[in-house]
């Protein structure tokens, strides 16, 4: 059945269609013949949606991943492009009750403004308000207003109650008459069916001037409700903002450079690889590319986490997100929409909001059977009562307290706000969790694996040696090298710019590939390459760095010595890793006195070099069948299959696309110390969900008894419901305000460690 519309939270919710080329500007790319595509699902908002959609849905043909992501209401698939098109998927989440739209992040409402807030939020104002006046004129009658003064007042409380009720009820009723229309039952059908028995109860006393009404009983229990909804929202707000930071970093659009030189802007959803696009300074860039034209300072903060600003020339890559800062820039787009790094990391942060840890799938399944037991529950308690001899209207007021304290939010809330919390607190650290199950493996990991480049050194070669060259030499090997894409010929065109310098103009480049550059300078030959294409004697000692010769003419040659440096706080990150009991390793492609040399300086006792990513793989599945947990840390396509192999894995931001797809966390800061960061608030995080489900579960269990019992009115209900809630969310905050050890602190083995570096310096 494809639903012809519906009613969402009192909207009218249209049907999308999604055909032709429309759909390729909403889906991008997720390997050979994959596609991936997110759409916006309003009703996608609880426990038991996520469960539905991503057990019924990858029963499609040609569905290869589901997930569902509760705090934006959004559903990514990934399919087969060839067998399932698009507009087949929004069919078929209607036919399970969903209505579905294409996701577009400008479009999240993560503003101020947020129109779901404020809905609670009144909501949540009216029916305080009711419930405030109610529970006074409630006092008037526990004093000993009679007959016809107490009649007065249930009716006066009947007026304020059952306006409050209807409206402040929305959220739940619409909820529960949808799930209802499809031959369901959700979390929200007690909760509706409590409140409205109370009304409707309540009313039928007043009418016949009975003694008691539970008008306070109903607006109270909806405040409750509404009071733990909007801290869940607002505390997926909170996760969401992250979004709304990144979404911001992107430009709206830019100027389209024609062959004829002519421009035209044109938004950044109209923009395609190939275009070549004009950036002027201060602008920031819409879509991925290469500069083609132009030489400019740029904030890549984004990627590198570093607020320093880098400078780019012709050949360099830029990103979604970056701001050009000082001179215009042309750009050729490699990637836009969907396809950009900045829309990888939206979708990282969006992923890691999903609450898919093994206790929230035992929430899930729960939660299938969650409805039906409740009101299995209430039955038996009203058939008991009147078996017993109680009169109905006694029966039925247990049964209602039955409906109103089994309420299900604490174990809705009971691992999702503490994951969403951490979550939270890891991005604001520099690290996004691909995955809500990533932070219960974090946890558990007792092995920690590092590659060498770009992990745990920054993957950038920078000059050591000789510090004390002419500025004319290397002004003139700079002039030679900044042809070249070779690392180290850009690695020498960095220092000559750092140190203020100019290259100097050199003819005739050429290069020789596997020796080096050969050019000509005021009638000089010169040679900037390998030791035996430069004429350079050769060293019988690899002390692990890097090397250029460069030759001018009948000159003795010039060794130019490059490190790749470490990142900041590595050694002191291995410390705290070791101090928290985990064994860590080094494994690297690298040849063995520049592993060694890296090992010695970090702290690290096991180190492999020349390992190629099959010998990095089988490591990482000796070590799996050991027993072992093994972290893998990484950053390149070789170490994607030992990525892939550990049982949980972490690459930098500035990882290869396949090395980001693989790791299941990404950390966007220079500082290694995201990596025991990460381990830390993932154990903490999984001690406080632990504690989350214990207390919800254990609510449950202690009071079904009392309510089946009549020991507990609907109205000590209602609170009783309502405090299990909020004691659930203040928990989860602990996560938030809990301390780490920071790596960095001067230990005597960190002080070991930079000795150890200095040492390394000086040789």
């Amino acid at each position: 059945m494809t639903l012809p519309c519906c009613t969402i939270d009192g909207e009218y919710f249209q049907p999308f269609k999604l055909e032709g080329e429309d759909a390729d500007r909403w889906t991008s790319t997720a390997g050979p013949g994959l596609k991936r595509i997110e759409f916006l699902v309003p009703q996608a908002n609880r426990p038991q949606a996520m469960s539905e959609i991503e057990r019924e849905m990858p029963k499609l043909d040609g569905v290869k991943s589901v997930r569902v992501n509760l705090t934006g209401r959004r559903v990514t698939f990934i399919y087969a492009d060839d067998v399932v098109e698009p507009q087949v998927l929004i069919d078929q989440l209607g036919s399970l009750g969903y209505m579905a739209r294409p996701f577009d992040p400008r479009e999240t409402g993560l503003t101020k403004d947020d129109r779901d807030g404020g809905k609670l939020l009144r909501a949540l104002a009216v029916s305080g308000f009711a419930a405030g006046n109610v529970m006074l004129l409630s006092v008037s009658v526990w004093s000993g207003a009679e007959d016809a003064t107490r009649d007065f007042f249930h009716w006066l409380s009947a007026m304020i109650a059952l306006p409050a009720v209807a409206y402040a009820g929305r959220p739940f009723f619409y909820s529960a008459v949808n799930a209802l229309r499809l031959g369901r039952v959700n979390m929200d059908v007690p909760i509706s069916l409590g409140v409205l028995l109370a009304s409707f109860m309540s009313l039928y006393e007043t009418i016949n001037g009975a003694e008691h009404a539970y008008f306070d009983a109903s607006v109270t229990l909806l405040f409750f409700l509404l009071a733990g909804r909007y801290l869940d929202h607002l505390m997926r707000a909170r996760a969401r903002s992250a979004i709304a930071q990144l979404v911001s970093l992107s430009a709206d659009g830019a100027a389209v450079v024609e062959p004829d030189g002519s421009r035209r802007y044109l938004a950044a959803r109209d923009l395609k690889p190939g275009m070549l696009i004009a950036i002027a300074a201060g602008d920031k860039l819409p879509v991925d590319g290469r500069i083609v034209d132009g030489i400019s300072d740029m904030d890549r903060s984004l990627l590198t986490g570093e607020s320093a600003p880098e400078t780019v020339r012709p050949g360099n890559l830029v990103h979604a997100g970056e701001t050009n800062l000082t001179a215009p820039v042309i750009v050729e787009i490699t990637a836009a929409g969907n396809d950009t790094f900045l829309s990888e990391l939206v979708r990282l942060v969006t992923a890691a909001e999903q609450s898919q840890s093994r206790y929230i799938r035992i929430a899930d399944r729960l939660a299938r059977y969650y409805s039906p037991a409740v009101h299995t529950l209430a039955a038996i308690t009203l058939a008991g009562w009147l078996l017993m001899g109680h009169g109905w209207h006694d029966a039925l007021m247990a049964a209602v307290a039955v409906l109103i304290i089994t309420c299900p939010c604490a174990l809705g809330l009971a691992v999702p706000a503490v994951q969403v919390v951490a979550s939270g607190r890891l991005f604001r650290a520099g690290v996004m969790i691909k995955d809500g199950a990533a932070l219960e493996k974090l946890a558990d990991v007792d092995t920690v694996i590092f590659d060498k480049t770009g992990t745990l050194t920054r993957g950038e070669p920078a000059l050591v040696s000789p510090l004390t060259v002419s500025t004319e030499t290397l002004a003139i090997a700079a002039g030679l090298a900044q042809s070249s894409k070779h690392p180290l010929s850009q690695a020498l065109t960095r220092e000559v710019a750092r140190r203020g310098l100019t290259p100097l103009s050199v003819s005739d480049i050429v290069e020789h590939p596997g020796q080096g550059l050969s050019g000509t300078y005021h009638g000089e030959r010169l040679r900037l390459g390998n030791r035996a294409w430069c004429g350079a004697e050769e060293s019988a000692e690899d002390h692990g760095l890097l090397e250029f010769a460069f030759r001018r003419g009948a000159r003795a040659p010039v060794m130019f010595h490059f490190e790749d440096k470490l990142r900041s706080n590595a050694a002191e990150t291995i410390r705290t890793l070791k101090d928290m009991g985990l064994n860590v390793s080094l494994l690297s492609g690298d040849r063995e006195a520049a592993v060694n040399r890296v090992a010695i300086a970090v702290g690290i006792e096991t180190a492999v070099p020349r390992a190629s990513p099959q010998a990095k793989l089988a490591y990482v599945e000796a070590l799996n069948k050991a027993g072992r947990k093994v972290l893998m840390v990484g950053d390149g396509i070789n170490d994607a299959p030992a990525l892939a192999a550990g049982y949980t894995s972490m690459a930098p931001s500035s990882a290869s696309d396949i090395g980001r797809t693989a790791a299941e966390t990404v950390f966007m800061v220079e500082s290694a110390s995201a990596v025991a960061e990460a381990i830390q608030v993932s154990r903490r995080t999984q001690a406080i969900a632990k504690e989350n489900f214990l207390l919800a579960v254990g609510y449950n269990v202690l009071a079904v008894p009392l309510a089946m019992a009549g020991l507990v009115s609907p109205l000590v209900a209602a609170v009783a419901m309502s405090t299990s809630s909020i004691i659930v969310v203040a928990n989860a905050l602990r996560v938030g305000l809990g301390k780490t050890k920071k790596a960095g602190t001067s230990t005597p083995a960190a002080k070991h460690s930079v000795a150890a570096a200095n040492l390394r310096d000086a040789a």
